[in-house]
């Protein structure tokens, strides 16, 4: 780590505060980063790193507070401002535009001229290559990014900024979508960077990553700066403590669950569409099932052909003791089986539509009456959930998309658990969350299968999967290497059956 830094910091965030429709999103907030530093900012969903992270790129304006950039104070700081001085920001959800290629969403944040202007599409593709090439990506750039997965487009996020030249890099959990293969590239890029004199901000709930990256970490909590430490300096305990504000105690807080009778066995199943072949396990009522693999190894692909989203064309589906034909997500849910997918923001929730809305979205006959909406028992429902899951919310009438990134993957849960499932597939249930929610989705999970849930649990998080399951079922090229049992499973044991050893 970097830990001789200059006097002159890149960038400063002095006092700065900021309040929507009266509520204090934050309260004084001081950070600096210096050059060849990567600076961690950490706390809960709510905490507001991403209100911070928004002034410092012009995206929004401070009540009060002054910005200085390499010792320049700059009082008015819009986006063409920030770019002009070096910032670049890389969000979770990449900003790219989907029916165009690689190579031209690139271009369009680096090349400038007129609209008339002759493009030289071989200088065009080049550059992009050799962009992509520096973060160890090997995405063709004609491809079209609507064709590409979140860790791609993620690759090409990192691309984009690194061609800008820029002196002021923002991570915003730039891993959420990466396999451990391709963490590791980045922080071979973040390396390289430092090296360079490039001041890092990275952001992330990820604690291990945070650790291993970063040379100084700054905490937030409820809008206030509540400590800035050197990364050497402070344990995983203390940093945990300091962002709840009470102490989780064990993070992945599994209990044995005496199991019940099989949920759901699968059977030879392949999916030609799919990518998956030759699938065979089971899960009982009560268990958690594990579904490891790197990205690409056929884990989701599993879980949409359970679902009925791309249909099995060889093996046998048997929920609770029947056998399932399932060709359609329709057949899925009437057969007792729940998806809730990776994306929540594109596939788990509606952003637009009510807390009440998203909660009955996926079990319509439960609140409807000859065919027509029964709101108030909509709303009754969705109260029980808001209730049950500790939902935060302000009303059950709020727009899921106001809520927080934990809020609305209990939203999402809650859709489909008023289908009764029998077995639930989660995919990455916490990716993107923080701490703390992450720990009461955990809790929920608890619950749930001491209810006699069957779940099946993708995560690419060892912790996660090693801490949550029963049994660990490894994918590594569209089929099933090994199942693991608790006690037998180990990271190095994963690791090599991912790998196809």
């Amino acid at each position: 780590m970097n830990h001789t830094l200059p006097d002159l910091p890149a960038l400063q965030a002095l006092s700065i505060s900021k309040s929507y429709a009266g509520v204090r999103a934050l309260r004084g907030v001081s950070f600096d980063l210096h050059a060849g530093e990567v600076h961690a900012l950490v706390g809960e969903n709510g905490a507001g790193k991403s209100t911070l992270i928004k002034i410092m790129t012009g995206a929004e304006r401070a009540d009060s507070g002054a910005l200085v950039v390499a010792g320049r104070d700059v009082p008015h700081m819009d986006p063409g401002t920030a770019k002009a001085l070096g910032i670049a920001a890389i969000y979770q959800q990449p900003s790219l535009f989907p029916d165009l290629s690689v190579a031209e969403n690139i271009a369009l944040s680096l090349e400038s001229g007129s609209a008339w202007h002759r493009v030289d599409w071989s200088t065009r593709h080049g550059r992009a290559a050799e962009l992509l090439g520096r973060v160890g990506g090997s995405i063709d750039p004609s491809r079209l990014v609507a064709a590409l997965t979140m860790p791609e487009q993620q690759i090409v996020e990192i691309a984009k900024a690194i061609g800008s030249d820029a002196r002021i890099v923002i991570m915003d959990e730039p891993t959420a979508s990466l396999a451990e293969r391709e963490v590791e590239r980045l922080f071979d890029v973040i390396g390289r960077l430092r090296q360079s004199g490039v001041g890092i901000i990275y952001i992330s709930h990820r604690i291990d990553e945070v650790f291993a990256v970063a040379d100084r970490i700054t905490i937030l909590r409820d809008g206030q700066t509540v400590a800035t430490r050197e990364a050497a300096a402070i344990t995983r305990a203390e940093l945990i403590d300091l962002m709840v504000g009470r102490a989780l105690g064990d993070i992945f807080p599994r209990r044995r669950v005496q199991p019940g009778d099989v949920a759901l066995e699968v059977r030879g199943v392949s999916s030609r569409a799919a990518g998956i072949r030759d699938i065979t396990l089971s899960v009982r009522a009560g268990e958690i099932l594990g579904l490891a693999g790197l990205v690409g190894s056929g884990r989701t692909q599993l879980a949409e052909t359970l679902f009925g989203l791309t249909p099995a064309d060889a093996g046998e589906i048997v929920v609770r003791g029947v056998p399932a034909q399932i060709a359609s997500p329709a057949d899925a849910i009437r057969a007792g089986i729940a998806y809730l997918p990776e994306d929540r923001r594109q596939h788990g929730v509606v952003l637009d539509m009510s807390v009440a809305a998203n909660t009955s979205m996926a079990s319509l006959g439960a609140v409807s009456r000859g065919g027509m909406m029964d709101t108030a028992r909509e709303r009754t429902r969705a109260l029980e959930y808001v209730e049950r899951f500790a939902i935060k919310t302000p009303s059950v009438l709020a727009d899921v998309g106001s809520l927080s990134g934990g809020n609305q993957q209990k939203v999402a849960l809650a859709r489909w658990l008023a289908t009764d499932p029998a077995v639930l597939i989660l995919d990455e249930p916490t990716q993107g969350v923080d701490v703390g929610s992450k720990a009461a989705i955990h809790e929920l999970m608890q619950q749930l299968t001491a209810q006699g849930l069957a779940v099946i649990m993708i995560s690419s998080e060892l912790p996660e999967v090693l801490g949550m399951s029963d049994h660990i079922a490894v994918m590594h090229a569209g089929s099933i290497r090994g199942v693991l049992s608790r006690d037998e499973a180990s990271p190095s044991a994963i690791l090599a059956l991912a790998l196809g050893q």
